[in-house]
């Protein structure tokens, strides 16, 4: 009774308070609503389908692998960390509904293991309608990975390069095929560095992770050019700002007054879910099925960063990449 008299008593007395409090409360609400973004909003189904989903245990590529699974695709979850990928994978089949979901083992920082898992691919599956290039690394140091590539351009482009070109067979005997490359609003910042491609000479974290998510949009755009006519599609994306792991690396390197400053600002970006709509939408939606080598954000195409749309830097970018992962036509 003492609890309601007094909250009676405030609102009373600071009737004011209390409106400048509900309105600040609807506004964020209103634009962390906005933040959210486009929805995909397509009913299409995948039975008999199999989408293979990189980095599908945790962040929008689970949530991603949630929404494939509950189409009815067989959902295959290529991963490096096997462990987290079955308890991943058995949460999709829970949420899903769908038991038709599988582990493989993936590591993009080694070749050997790009080529295993096509090897394995290849021998076991009948077929591979969507490929989505979804796991990345983030603003980490100055890694490489185990063939001597910078960590960031290895993972997040040479890797999924690789798979791509290995995979593009079955594929191409699976029209119509889809290829989504989870790229970023980060390319707009970025520059293919040809005569440093690795960063020897001045790597920097974010001007690293800039190079890599414009090689994925001019990744797209030539192969779009390449399987022309074939039945395959292929589309880049920019996921939105979202909480999930690949900040895990950035985070501790912010100073603590920004840290604090920016905490209150959490509240307002994507959730996983909303994140992972925009992968979605590129791998479902039907209106798309003629389109391709575009990059699209918030379920809508969008116009790349003018360094993002040289078709001369996308082909010259394919040949360096083809040669660092010693890509042979064979393959």
């Amino acid at each position: 009774m003492r609890t309601l008299t007094a909250a009676s008593s405030f609102v009373f007395h600071y009737p004011k308070t209390i409106a400048v409090i509900t309105v600040t409360g609807l506004g964020l609400f209103g634009v962390k609503k906005w933040m959210a973004g486009g929805v995909c909003r397509s009913k299409a189904r995948l039975d008999g389908k199999t989408v293979l989903i990189t980095g599908g245990n945790t962040g929008i590529g689970k949530e991603t692998a949630v929404d494939m699974a509950r189409r009815g695709a067989r959902v295959i979850l290529a991963c490096r960390d096997m462990d987290r990928a079955n308890r991943a994978a058995e949460d999709v089949r829970r949420k899903s509904g769908n038991d038709n979901v599988i582990v493989k083992k993936l590591d993009l920082a080694s070749l050997q293991s790009v080529r295993q898992l096509a090897k394995d691919i290849l021998a076991s599956e009948e077929r591979l309608d969507v490929l989505i290039n979804n796991a990345g690394i983030m603003a980490c140091p100055k890694w490489q990975t185990e063939d001597g590539f910078e960590m960031q351009f290895g993972v997040n482009h040479l890797g999924h390069f690789l798979l791509t070109n290995c995979l593009l067979d079955l594929l191409k005997k699976s029209t119509p095929s889809r290829v989504v490359n989870v790229s970023s609003l980060a390319h707009e910042r970025g520059k293919i560095y040809f005569d440093d491609i690795n960063l020897e000479k001045d790597y920097q974290p974010w001007k690293s992770y800039s190079q890599s998510k414009l090689a994925n949009v001019l990744f797209t755009r030539e192969l779009a050019n390449r399987v022309q006519g074939t039945g395959v599609t292929t589309y880049s994306l920019h996921p939105g700002v979202v909480q999930t792991e690949l900040g895990r690396h950035l985070w501790p390197s912010i100073p603590l007054w920004k840290r604090v400053v920016y905490t209150p600002f959490m509240f307002l970006i994507k959730n996983p879910t909303a994140g992972a709509q925009t992968t979605i939408y590129c791998a479902v939606e039907e209106s798309l099925q003629n389109e391709s080598g575009l990059y699209y954000s918030d379920c809508a195409p969008k116009t790349a960063a003018p360094q993002g749309l040289d078709d001369e830097a996308a082909k010259k970018l394919w040949d360096l990449s083809a040669s660092m992962v010693g890509l042979t036509k064979s393959q």
